[in-house]
């Protein structure tokens, strides 16, 4: 099978499809906790102002969180992948939290944890870090009353009011020690969100370990783990290596997941991860293979993933979410490649169209004739 694609100079060259789509493993069990950020599918007939009030395809959505629950996966619910904070609001997302946790109870072994931040206070109305406590309380206590799990998200507002790492340490501390549940924190880095810089209150990446595992440390029954998305293999590990007796590490790096999650032979990451939207039915299998002792296999499985992943991912990298959606389009997910906001704009056809090779390299087109009908349309309205 063959499709003219886009390439160098805006010059379309002939691209002869050469991977078999991955199998997953029916009945999966999995030798890591493996959550699956999940997207939210657009509703592109209901909305009339898409940048501004969006309209979310809930059938479609709820659909393809049971896609990840039978293919093994926990859901981490109303992430950055949903595109919070950039379309999708509070609002939206306490409908998407609700559905999802009452969705989780008809599915046998369906697990979820349902991001909590601050995005409904914006960081030029905040004034002091109380304030940013009273917006995470907000969101908690929707979440727990919900009778769900948070995933205690990095805040904008925390981040432009907080005048050091005692800030950061005040609000966490006040959190934490009211949350009525186990937590997970998520250190996300600035290539996802540029107004996260300076985090835990210095850019120096010492500093700020220090900073955090301290609050770790002071509230060691309260967290279950942390989420580091910093997409650097090496400070990942240099803060798995310290964290305390209980807390796990659930590993963010879109770039580097593999080996993180397969460990060094003493100690592993578990999965938060973006990028399993996409590539659930190869991560599956990988799993699997490792569930079995199999190295060799997890290896061969996840490594064609990774140069997709890195595409995905590749700077702005806040943009991902665009790459998320057209996956699942090409996958007949859903019937349309439109996102909350426009998003799907945030990135050029030839970037489409690499994500489409590789995708293929790593057997991840699950119908080939599907998805090269969807890629030719796509490269239609480009004007290919």
């Amino acid at each position: 099978m063959d499709i003219a694609l886009p390439g160098e100079g805006g010059r379309s060259t002939p691209y002869a499809l050469v991977g078999q789509p991955v199998q997953p493993v029916t009945g999966a069990r999995f030798p890591r906790i493996a959550y699956a950020a999940a997207h939210v599918v657009a509703d592109p007939l209901g909305m009339t102002d898409p940048w501004s009030r969006p309209v979310v395809d809930w059938d479609r959505t709820m659909a393809f969180r049971h896609h990840l629950w039978r293919l093994g996966f926990r859901i981490a619910e109303a992430m950055d992948t949903s595109q919070r904070g950039m379309g999708f609001d509070w609002t939206n997302a306490q409908e998407l939290i609700r559905r999802s946790i009452a969705e989780a109870r008809t599915v046998a072994g369906a697990d979820l944890a349902s991001g909590a931040g601050t995005d409904h206070l914006a960081p030029s109305k905040a004034r002091t870090v109380d304030d940013v406590v009273a917006a995470y309380e907000e969101q908690f206590a929707f979440i727990e009353s919900q009778g769900g799990k948070a995933i205690m998200m990095a805040s904008r507002a925390l981040a432009a009011v907080a005048k050091g790492p005692d800030d950061y340490a005040l609000v966490y501390d006040r959190i934490l020690g009211q949350a009525s549940g186990k937590v997970i924190l998520h250190w996300l880095g600035d290539m996802f969100d540029p107004t996260l810089k300076g985090y835990w209150g210095s850019d120096d990446f010492e500093t700020a370990l220090d900073t955090v595992i301290a609050i770790m440390e002071r509230n060691a029954g309260k967290v279950e783990g942390i989420k580091i998305s910093l997409l650097d293999a090496g400070k990942e590990v240099a803060l798995r290596n310290r964290l305390p007796d209980g807390v796990m590490m659930f590993t963010g790096d879109d770039f580097n997941y593999p080996e993180l999650i397969a460990g060094d032979g003493k100690r592993h990451s578990h999965a938060l991860l973006g990028i399993f939207d996409a590539i659930a039915p190869a991560a599956n299998a990988a799993l699997a293979k490792l569930a079995a002792g199999d190295r060799a296999g997890y290896d061969a499985l996840m490594a064609p993933t990774v140069p997709l992943s890195r595409k995905i991912f590749e700077a702005p990298t806040e943009y991902y979410k665009a790459g998320i959606v057209f996956m699942a389009w090409l996958n007949g997910h859903q019937d349309h490649f439109s996102m909350i906001g426009g998003m799907q704009s945030a990135r050029g056809i030839r970037h489409y169209a690499e994500v489409f090779r590789l995708a293929d390299q790593a057997g991840l087109l699950a119908d080939p004739d599907l998805a090269i009908s969807r890629m030719k349309s796509l490269c239609a309205v480009a004007g290919v």
